[in-house]
């Protein structure tokens, strides 16, 4: 893909992709959120979505303790039945990052760290540095960063492009996921060309939401993102992974988005590789979906622990 050099090309390529069709785009995720899904096919589809999950607990009472037993669980979400697959990554603010690190060591298990300015995304370049800076350090092989949506919405593409291209340097060998809080961009044609702009700057995977802001992973929302990882890859060979965050919260809406990644991008974005599921209660869901299909009988929601 040709190098863009200055503010004036890159908005001149974001406002150049082809719009969204707003009433398209919301039929056919409707139409694919009918699809039914048999029993053994379920069964394996909510052993994929256990696999893509990002535990997550990012709230301002969030403690070493509560970080620990989130661990835990992501190794073993279900202690009574060993079969139940790891989840793919545990989520927590950057201070916490070491804690998380050294809970899950040998798991194979990921810690994922939101940094710069979570959820607002509002602050110096300095401070949102210093902050992915300390995650790397502490083990973070995941960066979580939140764009200045103000930013974005003024039409100044380029100081949010050079932000990602910043936080990516610092992130070494970590993995960047650019979250878009597509709650906040309005339209269907925003999605796209956020989704666009961060992956020309160098994101690993694009991201709907901070989990702060409703609406946030829409069925429409997440195709359109899916659409262009495919249409980037098509175009640069290089491959771009999808997380959809905030609001998947059942085990129907987690087969429901499994149905639109295989439907729009296509198989090779089925694994926890390229596809997440940031989450807390929807892990629950599934393993109580998941006894009742080997069981036959549903387990309460007090079996399993809350996050």
């Amino acid at each position: 893909m040709e190098t863009l050099t200055g503010a004036a090309e890159l908005r001149a390529f974001l406002h150049g992709l082809p719009g969204v069709d707003q009433v398209g785009a919301e039929e056919r995720a409707a139409r694919l959120a009918t699809r039914s899904i048999k029993k053994a096919a379920k069964a394996e589809a909510i052993d994929l979505a256990i696999a893509m999950v990002d535990l997550t607990t990012l709230e301002g009472a969030d403690t070493p303790g509560k970080v620990r037993a989130l661990c835990a669980k992501a190794i073993q979400p279900d202690p009574s039945d060993a079969s139940v697959p790891k989840v793919a990554a545990i989520c927590v603010y950057s201070d916490l990052v070491a804690e998380a690190v050294h809970a899950l060591k040998g798991s194979g298990i990921g810690v994922a760290s939101v940094a710069t300015s979570f959820p607002s995304g509002r602050a110096p370049l300095d401070a949102k540095l210093a902050d992915t800076r300390r995650a790397v350090q502490d083990g973070a092989a995941e960066i979580d960063m939140v764009i200045d949506r103000g930013a974005f919405l003024a039409g100044d593409y380029a100081k949010v492009y050079d932000e990602i291209v910043a936080i990516k340097a610092e992130c070494g060998e970590a993995h960047l996921k650019v979250i878009l809080e597509t709650g906040e961009l309005v339209t269907y044609d925003n999605v796209r060309r956020a989704s666009w702009l961060a992956m020309m700057a160098g994101a690993d995977f694009i991201k709907t939401s901070t989990g702060k802001v409703s609406p946030a992973a829409t069925l429409p929302v997440t195709l359109v993102m899916l659409e262009a990882v495919r249409d980037f890859r098509a175009r640069t060979g290089r491959q771009v992974g999808v997380k959809a965050a905030g609001g998947i919260r059942t085990t129907k809406d987690a087969i429901k988005h499994l149905v639109i990644v295989n439907e729009t991008a296509g198989p090779d974005w089925l694994t926890p590789e390229w596809f997440r599921l940031g989450a807390s209660s929807l892990l629950n869901d599934l393993l109580m979906q998941r006894r009742k299909l080997t069981t036959g009988v549903y387990a309460g929601p007090d079996y399993f622990t809350l996050d």
